[in-house]
């Protein structure tokens, strides 16, 4: 496995790196060459994670870091940058959330989800930043989702944080602009995808949830992410057809969405079994056990995604689309002349 490593590309910090996308997207760093940074909180399933990319041949470099926790994430990035070197690439992908209706959340539940998946991308560009901007170098990948753009039933926590973080990344990206910086920060939105979230994740449902259909590998998402770092100009990438329909439907028939959503989106996240009432909001649940990259849902679960592909060739596309309407133009002409 080490004799496919890339050559040392530089230096990466993932911060939910113990499961599920950032545990995927470490992965794929690794074989692309990255000495990494792994911020997680469970024991376990961090400790797997770092053994995994240390087998590529990386170095690196693991903390025990809850990312709500702003002073613990900018002094495990200093310890990073004293181990492995300057870090030039920061990804924020930890989050824990809470499957509820709004009004059966609590609000001592509705406040963590929001100081994770919120906050704590906030502590971790506020840190990326503070390294990366003396250097006048870097990229920041904010790990989004189709529901930063619309929300569904029993995710109002989660949407709320994935749509607070567009407008943050938005602000902080004009900042960026005015000071001149070639610091780069891009987002990338993902669809459903098949995760031990859906597995550990604190519910008030009365079945266990699963994402919503279609469904992907997390890989598909680790390989969006390490592209969208090596392509930060374009400010936001969506990941899958279903992303590109969630986000063009919530700008152009909010409405329908929300009828749509209000008669199937609870059905659409709920399967057969136990619900997990407790759930990883406020204690890891790979502590004591690695849960990995994946979830349930292999046996559904997408490989590839066209939208994606598309992404990667996107000038080539652009142009072949170009050249066809030229020359079917210049046939219609000539038919009518």
């Amino acid at each position: 496995m080490a004799g496919s490593r890339a050559e040392e590309t530089g230096v990466a910090v993932v911060c939910g790196a113990s499961g599920g996308v950032g545990r995927a997207t470490a992965r794929e760093l690794a074989r692309r060459g990255y000495s990494l940074g792994l911020f997680a909180r469970g024991t376990e399933g961090l400790g797997a994670a770092a053994e995994e990319a240390r087998a590529t041949g990386a170095r690196v470099f693991a903390a025990e870091v809850d990312v709500a926790d702003s002073e613990a994430v900018r002094e495990a990035a200093e310890r990073a940058e004293a181990e492995l070197g300057p870090v030039s690439l920061w990804v924020n992908a930890a989050f824990a959330t809470l499957m509820s209706r709004f009004v059966d959340a609590a609000p001592e539940e509705f406040r963590r989800v929001t100081d994770v998946c919120y906050h704590g991308t906030v502590n971790g560009t506020r840190t990326a930043l503070a390294l990366m901007e003396p250097r006048d170098r870097g990229t920041i990948v904010q790990v989004g989702s189709a529901l930063a753009y619309r929300g569904i039933p029993l995710q109002s926590a989660y949407c709320g944080a994935k749509h607070a973080v567009r407008g943050f990344t938005d602000s902080v990206r004009t900042e960026l602009v005015d000071a001149g910086s070639h610091v780069r920060i891009t987002e990338v939105h993902l669809p459903g995808l098949n995760t031990p979230q859906f597995s550990w994740v604190r519910t008030r449902t009365d079945r266990p949830t699963r994402p919503m259909a279609p469904v992907y590998q997390p890989e598909v998402a680790a390989r969006a992410i390490a592209w969208a770092s090596e392509h930060p100009r374009r400010r936001t990438y969506w990941v899958a057809p279903s992303t590109v329909k969630t986000a063009l439907g919530q700008r152009f028939a909010p409405r329908v969405l929300d009828l749509i959503l209000g008669s199937t989106g609870i059905d659409g996240q709920l399967r057969e079994g136990e619900p997990e009432k407790e759930g990883n909001l406020f204690r890891p649940f790979d502590t004591d056990r690695d849960h990995g990259a994946h979830g349930v849902f292999d046996d559904e679960a997408r490989g590839s995604s066209v939208q994606q592909w598309l992404n990667e060739r996107r000038l080539a596309v652009t142009g072949t689309v170009v050249g066809m309407a030229a020359v079917g133009a210049v046939a219609w002409r000539r038919a009518r002349g």
